[in-house]
């Protein structure tokens, strides 16, 4: 894991420091998910366990996606960009088949129409009912 996380270039977020952009697409169709961050604990238990961990900036903690609303992602592969400062999670989306705690499958479910972001894309399910 020292391995990894040494070859990496990492940046100070919020005032953060030590973490790497972790970008997340579909395993099966390579659509994008979500980006997030991960510091080195974070890697670690990503690697331990086979499913993705990240650092919530604004919590100032590690967490692991899915511990509260079941949608969890398995790594089934880690890619680096050629500067080392990011990731990608190549991902199996378990649960409701939705990465985001909005309710969407992809976090990137606003497109950019006309100068205005407008959402393009179906709910799964309502947050209401999961983040109580």
């Amino acid at each position: 894991m020292d391995g990894l996380y040494g070859e990496l270039r990492t940046r100070t977020i919020d005032g953060i420091g030590g973490l790497v952009l972790v970008i997340t697409q579909d395993f099966e169709t390579g659509e994008g998910l979500m980006a997030a961050y991960a510091n080195k604990e974070a890697l670690k238990r990503t690697m331990e366990t086979g499913y993705a961990h990240y650092y919530s900036t604004s919590r100032g903690e590690i967490w692991f996606k899915g511990e509260t609303s079941g949608n969890k992602q398995l790594v089934k592969e880690v890619w680096a960009d050629c500067d080392g400062d990011a990731l990608l999670y190549r991902i199996e989306q378990e649960g409701r088949k939705a990465a985001c705690h909005e309710g969407y499958k992809s976090c990137f479910y606003r497109k950019l129409r006309d100068g205005e972001l407008k959402i393009a894309k179906k709910r799964i399910f309502d947050p209401n009912d999961v983040y109580l």
